[in-house]
């Protein structure tokens, strides 16, 4: 059996996943969905009231499911939520698969949904029908926006932008900052690919050390 090298609440990693994180390899939704569990993990606990990280499983659901995804997602609260990202992705299906991510966030400040995808375009009928089965449960009719997003100059790093934007949104959102995306560029991504090993290295020792009291 394949060596599990992290558990962190929801997320289970095995090495192959953790393998992901080396170039040229796109990023599966156990990487993605870990590293939105983790971001979430680090927010106050005032602010983790207001913001939401919904897992890729939960994001196809929301998609597949049209509007009977509501009732489902009541515990949520999303409603009462000041940011909420969702990952989108281009499978059309109900379990994993695809080929690009991008993001979806909805911002309560302008009751409306903004999607950043780093291959404009390529996403934004997925994107578009995941705001419009979440739109009853936000009330009213939040409106749609494509945003202009940091662009890939490869086929494999669009999860990369997804986790960078989504971790520059909410930085923006805790300090009350204006929103700068243009420091994601492709090194940038490189580097925090290398990050985040570094992170799920560092949580995996301690949990070994942890374990042997």
């Amino acid at each position: 059996m394949e060596k599990i090298v992290l558990s962190y609440g929801d997320s289970l990693l095995r090495s192959s996943d953790v393998a992901l994180l080396d170039a040229p390899h796109w990023l599966n939704d156990n990487v993605i969905g870990f590293t939105f569990e983790f971001l979430a993990s680090s927010l106050s606990p005032s602010t983790t009231q207001k913001i939401a990280f919904l897992s890729p499983e939960v994001s196809q659901f929301i998609k597949c499911c049209g509007s009977e995804a509501s009732e489902f997602l009541q515990p949520l609260d999303l409603a009462n939520k000041d940011l909420v990202f969702l990952p989108v992705n281009d499978n059309a299906g109900s379990i994993a698969g695809g080929t690009h991510w991008s993001l979806l966030a909805y911002l309560r400040s302008v009751h409306g949904f903004r999607h950043y995808d780093s291959a404009p375009g390529t996403n934004a009928p997925h994107a578009r029908s995941m705001a419009r089965n979440l739109s009853s449960l936000l009330g009213g009719n939040p409106h749609y926006q494509e945003e202009e997003a940091p662009l890939q100059h490869n086929s494999y790093d669009c999860g990369m932008y997804v986790v960078c934007v989504a971790e520059a949104m909410c930085e923006q959102h805790c300090h009350g900052s204006s929103l700068n995306l243009q420091n994601i560029t492709p090194q940038y991504v490189t580097q925090k690919r290398a990050e985040w090993k570094e992170i799920i290295q560092g949580l995996s020792c301690h949990a070994k050390v942890i374990s042997t009291f």
